[in-house]
């Protein structure tokens, strides 16, 4: 098992990586995805938890069933981001491709 919190998001991450439009950077300071130059995906890189950008019914109700928290960075809760905190490997890659498309959308 690594020491680094994010080892986990760059596992899980690399498939997306395989879309042309998909490329890597930071956002707060947090490794990210971008597709199209838009943020999709993040990693706090203190915790390791997954932060994914998707519709606001569907970050409510990922929070709602229990899967999600508010992505609430000093205390201002963005409305269509959600942290992930169990460790998925499968999950993370599903909520990671909905996120992608979701922003390649907008």
């Amino acid at each position: 098992m690594s020491d680094c919190p994010t080892d986990f998001f760059t596992d899980v991450t690399t498939p997306a990586l395989a879309h042309p439009d998909v490329t890597t950077g930071t956002m707060m300071g947090f490794p990210c995805l971008r597709v199209s130059g838009a943020f999709f995906a993040s990693c706090d890189p203190r915790s390791g938890d997954l932060v994914v950008k998707l519709p606001h019914e569907r970050v409510e109700q990922l929070i709602a069933d229990g899967a999600g928290q508010p992505f609430a960075p000093a205390g201002r809760t963005f409305r269509e981001w959600v942290v992930i905190h169990d460790r998925d490997a499968t999950r993370w890659a599903e909520l990671i491709d909905e996120a992608r498309l979701f922003v390649s959308e907008q």
